[in-house]
C-alpha cells in the first residue's frame, strides 16, 4: 500500500481573517483529489473552519502565535491535522447534544459537535503542539 502523500501544508498567523482562505484552498485540493463533491463542499469546509476557529480563538487565544494545517491523502482517506500552540483540551468534554432544548443556551461545544458529525473521525493528541485530526474516508 502506498504511503499517504501531503496535499497541503501551511502555517498561518493566529488570526481568524485567514480561515476563509485556508478553507477555500483545502476545498480546492479536495476537489482536485477527486473526493466526492458533497464532502468537499460541506463536510471539509464546515469542519475545517470550525477546527481553525477553535485553534485560533480557544487554543492559541493570543496574537503572535501560529496554526499549522497539514492535509495528507491516501487511497482510503483525507486527513487534516490542525496544530495550535495552546494548552490542549479534553475532546471527550463535549458529550452532550448542543441542539437539544436543555443545551441551546450553552455557548461551548457546537464546533466540536459539527466536526464529529461531518467527519468520520475526530481525534486529539499532542505532537509539537495541540493537534486536532479530522479524518474523512474516501468513498
Amino acid at each position: 500500500m502506498p504511503e499517504p502523500r501531503v496535499a497541503l501544508d501551511i502555517e498561518i498567523p493566529s488570526d481568524v481573517n485567514y480561515i476563509e482562505g485556508v478553507v477555500e484552498l483545502a476545498a480546492k485540493r479536495c476537489h482536485e483529489l477527486r473526493i466526492p463533491s458533497r464532502k468537499c463542499t460541506l463536510n471539509v469546509r464546515v469542519a475545517l473552519a470550525e477546527a481553525l476557529s477553535n485553534a485560533i480563538l480557544r487554543g492559541n487565544g493570543a496574537s503572535g502565535k501560529h496554526v499549522r494545517i497539514r492535509a495528507t491523502v491516501s487511497d482510503d482517506a483525507l486527513v487534516f491535522d490542525i496544530v495550535d500552540e495552546g494548552p490542549g483540551f479534553d475532546i471527550d468534554y463535549v458529550r452532550y447534544d448542543p441542539t437539544s432544548p436543555e443545551n441551546l443556551h450553552r455557548e461551548d461545544g457546537r464546533g466540536l459537535f459539527l466536526m464529529k458529525r461531518l467527519m468520520d473521525r475526530v481525534e486529539l493528541f499532542r505532537a509539537n503542539g495541540n493537534v486536532v485530526r479530522l479524518t474523512l474516508i474516501r468513498e
